[in-house]
């Protein structure tokens, strides 16, 4: 198959192409500077040279490709206008790819969140939809739900697409400014571990090689307008994962009161996401893609130590 990837240069795309090289597909990839095409023809793929904002060439290299993996963001946009603003320009972008793969039934992947159908007591599945986005929302995570929606309404215009969710935390030996990387980062600074908290909410966490091949089998035989959930672990306790941190480092593990004055003290702009609960299944990805997680778990991959060889 003959595949487009915007987004092949970051943690998720540079674990993608080796993916899709490997199992006999011919990979084009988005370069938005001379730097990043370099990188992408390391790794064995053929270069287009464009950016997010010309519609008119996505909309050209999707209709020459059997099939989009799109894993890029405009994170440009994240200081001036937050997340409403990347996610305003990402629905273009699928529309764009919607109106080159219109009626072919070719497949279109993107990158969603685990945490879009929000926090429902429950595990979240693939079958729960993401929320809906409204004026509240502003300034908020939820506000790129608007991306995942329009993505499944493609299916609707024959194009056979589907939203890859990841998990909150994806982790790797390449992993360079993750939640795990900002977590460590915070410990180091303040001399000790903390959790929100007792520390019981859940998170879940996927490494982004078995992320990869959940891409690649989306790809390959997801339905139309589906949700799958790149999840490995399903709920982790913050806790357990301070606690990994605090082994390593030597540092002691503390509970941070759940308090809007005393949090941000410890967690900065993290504050307002690290008390969240994200427990998620993956029972139907497994069951419909045939995926099979297969990396080291999370506090296995803590346990490595390649999160804290430097620094």
């Amino acid at each position: 198959m003959r595949v487009f990837v915007a987004g092949g240069t970051g943690h998720s795309g540079s674990y993608i192409i080796p993916e899709l090289l490997a199992t006999g597909h011919e990979v084009t990839a988005l370069a938005r500077s001379d730097t990043a095409a370099a990188a992408l023809s390391a790794l064995g793929t053929k270069v287009r040279l464009g950016d997010l904002q010309d519609l008119d060439g996505l909309k050209e290299a999707a209709a020459d490709a059997d099939g989009v993996i799109h894993v890029a963001h405009r994170q440009d946009l994240l200081l001036s206008g937050g997340m409403d603003a990347v996610a305003a320009a990402e629905v273009p972008i699928m529309l764009a790819y919607g109106e080159a793969l219109a009626g072919t039934g070719k497949p279109l992947v993107a990158a969603g969140s685990i945490g879009s159908p929000g926090n429902l007591g429950r595990p979240a599945t693939e079958d729960d939809p993401a929320l809906a986005v409204g004026n509240e929302h502003s300034g908020t995570l939820r506000a790129r739900n608007v991306v995942e929606t329009a993505v499944v309404g493609l299916a609707e215009r024959g194009v056979r697409a589907s939203v890859v969710r990841l998990a909150n935390i994806a982790y790797s030996t390449t992993d360079g400014s993750g939640f795990l990387v900002q977590l460590i980062a915070l410990a180091k600074e303040k001399g000790f571990v903390g959790y929100p908290g007792d520390g019981t909410n859940l998170w879940n966490a996927v490494h982004v090689r078995d992320s990869a091949s959940l891409f690649r089998l989306a790809l390959e035989k997801g339905p139309a307008g589906r949700y799958w959930h790149a999840v490995g672990d399903g709920g982790i306790p913050l806790r357990a994962i301070a606690e990994a941190i605090g082994s390593r480092l030597g540092l002691p593990v503390v509970s941070v009161p759940v308090d809007e004055l005393v949090l941000p003290g410890y967690f900065g702009f993290l504050a307002n996401i690290v008390t969240q609960t994200y427990p998620a299944s993956n029972l139907i990805t497994r069951r419909t893609l045939g995926w099979e997680p297969i990396q080291p778990s999370l506090l296995a991959d803590l346990d490595n130590g390649h999160y804290f060889s430097a620094g």
